[in-house]
C-alpha cells in the first residue's frame, strides 16, 4: 500500500546563538542557528480493525407491543455471536480474523436479569467489506459499531522516510535564514527528536460509522464510502546547525 504523499515543512522557534554583530565577543565555535522542521504523511491503511458490539436482548423487545416488564425470551451472547460468525464467515472473513475484545454485563432495571455483552474485533483489508458486513449481520443483537485501530504492513518505511523529510525541512529553513543574515550553515550539532520517539498521528474517520444501539438499526444506511479512508503522521524534529562566514 502506497502513502499518499510527503509534505515536508519547517515552523516553529529560531534561536540564533549570535549574529555578526557580536562576533567579536564569542568564539566561532559557539555560532548557532536552531529550527524545527516537520513533515506528515497520508497513508492508505491495509489494515482496518472494524469493532462490533453485541448484546444479549430479548424477542419480545421487537414486536412492537411487549412493555418491559412482560420480557422473558433473553437470545443468548452465545447464540448472537454464533449467528455473528457464521454471517461473517458467508461473506469471506474466516474465524481467524475474528477476536473477542472485552465482555461485560449490562444492568437493566432493579430485579430484571443481567444482558451479557462483548465486542469483537474484526480485521479487514479493504473498507469495502464493511458495506459487505452490515448488509448481512442481524442488527437486533448488535449495540454498537465502529472503526478501530488502522495500520500499514510498510509504516515503519513510512516512518522512516517521514523522519528523513523533517530533516530536510529543517537544513532548508536553516539555509535561507541564515543566507538572510549573510551566513552559512555548517555541520549540524544536535538533532532532538520530538515526542520521546513516538509518532503522532490522527485516524480520521466518518463519525457516522460510530452507532450506539438507537442508530444501529440504521446501519445498512452506513457506506463505507463515507470514511476518510487515511492515517495522517506528523513528524518533527528540531537542529541546531553551526553558522559560518560566506
Amino acid at each position: 500500500m502506497k502513502a499518499i504523499g510527503f509534505i515536508a515543512i519547517a515552523t516553529a522557534a529560531l534561536v540564533c546563538g549570535q549574529v555578526k554583530a557580536q562576533e567579536a565577543s564569542c568564539p566561532d565555535r559557539m555560532r548557532f542557528i536552531e529550527v524545527t522542521g516537520t513533515s506528515e504523511v497520508e497513508i492508505v491503511p491495509d489494515e482496518i480493525h472494524f469493532v462490533i458490539g453485541i448484546k444479549e436482548y430479548f424477542e419480545e423487545e421487537f414486536d412492537g407491543v411487549s412493555k418491559p416488564e412482560e420480557y422473558k425470551t433473553k437470545v443468548r451472547i452465545e447464540d448472537i455471536e454464533a449467528g455473528m460468525r457464521d454471517a461473517l464467515r458467508s461473506i469471506g472473513i474466516s474465524g481467524n480474523d475474528i477476536r473477542t475484545q472485552d465482555v461485560g454485563d449490562y444492568w437493566r432495571e432493579r430485579g430484571m436479569d443481567f444482558l451479557i455483552g462483548k465486542n469483537l474485533d474484526i480485521t479487514l483489508h479493504d473498507f469495502t467489506m464493511i458495506d459487505s458486513i452490515i448488509s448481512v449481520i442481524d442488527t437486533r443483537g448488535v449495540s454498537s459499531m465502529r472503526i478501530g485501530e488502522m495500520t500499514s504492513k510498510d509504516i515503519l518505511k513510512y516512518h522512516e522516510q517521514g523522519k528523513k523529510d523533517a530533516l530536510l525541512a529543517a537544513r532548508h529553513k536553516a539555509g535561507y535564514m541564515a543566507d538572510a543574515l549573510g551566513e552559512q550553515v555548517g555541520k549540524v550539532l544536535s538533532i532532538i527528536e520530538h515526542g520521546g520517539g513516538t509518532d503522532h498521528y490522527t485516524v480520521v474517520q466518518n463519525s457516522k460509522l460510530r452507532m450506539d444501539a438507537a442508530a444501529v438499526s440504521a446501519s445498512a444506511a452506513v457506506s463505507a464510502s463515507d470514511a476518510f479512508r487515511t492515517i495522517r503522521y506528523t513528524y518533527s524534529v528540531t537542529c541546531r546547525f553551526a553558522l559560518r562566514d560566506r
